[in-house]
């Protein structure tokens, strides 16, 4: 009698651990293909946002919708080669910046920008530009501005960019692309920002600066030397070599719309 109660014990635990195991597979299943599913869609969104405007002849919503396209193109590509739900979720989150870029396309053309977005990781902490501001770095000059103009063209919807913050706004040129391509931050572009954002309300980037230039000066912190092609091929992929690296001229996309 024991050994029939064991057996039947046994049997019981077998079975649901077979059972348990059924479980976590089919919800592991159902968590892909649900993350699956809400990244395509918004790709799917993004693309259609994309094609749908018309920049007009204007070339801060001609840049920011080339940017935007890069993204997207990104985005695509996370989705086909994703195999996880934490890769989906970040194909997501690069659709999520190319919207954020569409919106200041409409922005500059005077249009409705359209609903909220979610925030993307590393945008609250690194803030906003909140005044017009140019100033002379090395002997060039550079301006950045709450909203888009003749001298400030290029936008960036905030965030981190080699671990460092670069506030949300629009800017005369893409000075965070060597950090950006690098994965470091050199002397010159530490210059750049503690310059622009200096006492500048809303701007969140005097935090950390001193530690942070004091590693940019040292061996190998600036990258324009001559290991910086180096770290340019080696920090390629989706993170840093390939958002802000094209399309900062809108060449190429004067057809599309």
């Amino acid at each position: 009698m024991d050994s029939l109660l064991w057996i039947v014990i046994i049997a019981a635990i077998v079975v649901a651990g077979v059972w348990y195991m059924r479980q976590r597979t089919v919800t592991a299943t159902r968590s892909l293909e649900d993350a699956q599913a809400e990244a395509r869609r918004w790709v799917e969104r993004l693309g259609g946002q994309v094609y749908a405007l018309d920049p007009r002849d204007d070339p801060a919503a001609k840049q920011a919708l080339a940017d935007a396209s890069e993204r997207y193109t990104a985005a695509g590509s996370q989705v086909e080669q994703a195999k996880s739900v934490q890769q989906y979720r970040l194909a997501q989150q690069t659709a999520y910046e190319g919207l954020y870029y569409v919106r200041a396309a409409r922005t500059s053309l005077g249009l409705d920008p359209g609903p909220e977005l979610p925030a993307i990781p590393g945008q609250e902490r690194a803030g906003a530009v909140t005044e017009a501001r140019a100033v002379t770095v090395e002997g060039h000059e550079y301006e950045a501005s709450p909203t888009p103009g003749r001298g400030t063209q290029h936008y960036y919807p905030g965030g981190m960019v080699a671990g460092r913050p670069v506030p949300r706004g629009w800017y005369s040129e893409p000075w965070w692309k060597p950090a950006l391509v690098a994965g470091a931050w050199g002397v010159g572009t530490y210059l750049v920002a503690s310059t622009l954002f200096a006492g500048m309300a809303g701007a969140n980037f005097d935090a950390g600066y001193d530690a942070g230039y004091a590693d940019a000066a040292g061996d190998g912190g600036d990258m324009g030397g001559d290991n910086g092609g180096d770290m340019g091929g080696d920090a390629g992929g989706y993170d840093s070599g390939g958002y802000d690296s094209g399309g900062f001229d809108g060449g190429g996309f004067d057809g599309g719309f």
